[in-house]
């Protein structure tokens, strides 16, 4: 039987994810930028990849046994890929997670069976209901339960370092010259730049930061500041997580909402990638990178995950009216 088609289970078909190139968002760019496609992992998202990693070594290490209890705090993603691997292996799922995420991520997760406490997104990250917090205090409170805990688990950013990174070296032939991711809990772009670095060092590794988020400032003054709230899931952060590895990291770029929420709309519609907006936040920055550098520039970008889980968000124009977006998918403008 041949392996690479039949796979025992759905847990099988994690990564492996195509390379695409981007055409014409990228239109009076001289290199080439292209976008992994992580959406097309099962669980819709490159977080499936942390996810089966995850689980796979609080079982070796024994802290999650049979009949046991996994929890997390997720803006969904995560979340996700975490049930996924729960409902072959045969465990419960408790996740907090950020009144600002999409409705369509909580059904999700309940249609996996999981449990979800949605938590007020506007505290600080020391407050009793942040949902970090309040996943550690049902940790606490729960017999047999272990926290995934991916903003500080070694098996995040090793995941992207053992499987992300060297697909994207071999996809490209080793030809990338720039990689651009966001950090949520830091794992892809610490991974990812730390595979491809040892490959060249000379390749480029920069972080993209909505703008409200802390980490941008934290990389140039080494000070955590205040944050503001921003509507893009999943990427930027109110501190600084230790899956996070600064010293592979050579920028940071920050993009606002409106830049990120445009650049998905025209992704769907001008390349036929139907994204988050995770996902136009890194290609916004991408495209205005790549105006720069020459034709021998591989800009190599993550697509993080799947467009439908933001159907009543970014691709509603009613919700884009309402919290101030355009919802003309303009290009931008060449500097």
């Amino acid at each position: 039987m041949n392996r690479d088609v039949l796979h025992n289970n759905i847990l099988g078909a994690v990564g492996r994810t195509p390379v695409v190139k981007l055409n014409r968002v990228t239109d009076g760019v001289d290199g080439l930028v292209y976008g992994k496609c992580e959406f097309m992992n099962p669980g819709g998202s490159v977080k499936d990849r942390i996810g089966l990693a995850m689980v796979e070594a609080a079982e070796k290490d024994g802290g999650l046994r049979k009949g046991g209890v996994i929890v997390e705090a997720t803006s969904g993603n995560t979340g996700v890929a975490l049930a996924l691997v729960a409902a072959i292996r045969g465990y419960k799922c408790i996740f907090t997670m950020p009144d600002k995420m999409s409705r369509e991520k909580v059904k999700l997760l309940e249609s996996f069976g999981a449990e979800v406490v949605i938590t007020p997104t506007d505290v600080p990250p020391d407050h009793p209901d942040h949902y970090t917090v309040r996943a550690q205090t049902i940790v606490d409170q729960t017999p047999g339960a272990v926290l995934a805990n991916q903003f500080f688990n070694p098996a995040n950013p090793r995941a992207h370092y053992e499987s992300t990174g060297p697909e994207i070296w071999e996809q490209t032939e080793g030809r990338v010259t720039h990689f651009l991711a966001g950090a949520g809990t830091g794992g892809t772009i610490s991974g990812v730049g730390r595979y491809l670095k040892e490959q060249n060092p000379s390749v480029k590794i920069l972080g993209v930061d909505p703008k409200g988020s802390v980490l941008k400032n934290f990389y140039d003054t080494g000070e955590i500041i205040e944050g503001h709230p921003y509507k893009v899931e999943g990427l930027g952060s109110d501190n600084v997580p230790g899956s996070l590895d600064m010293e592979v990291v050579d920028g940071w770029i920050t993009v606002d909402d409106s830049q990120a929420f445009q650049m998905t709309r025209r992704l769907a519609r001008e390349e036929g990638l139907f994204v988050g907006g995770s996902s136009g936040l890194i290609v916004h920055a991408a495209v205005e990178l790549a105006r720069d550098l020459d034709s021998d520039a591989v800009v190599v970008t993550i697509l993080c995950d799947w467009g439908e889980h933001y159907m009543t968000k970014i691709y509603d124009d009613e919700w884009m009216r309402l919290n101030g977006f355009s919802i003309e998918a303009e290009a931008p403008e060449k500097q």
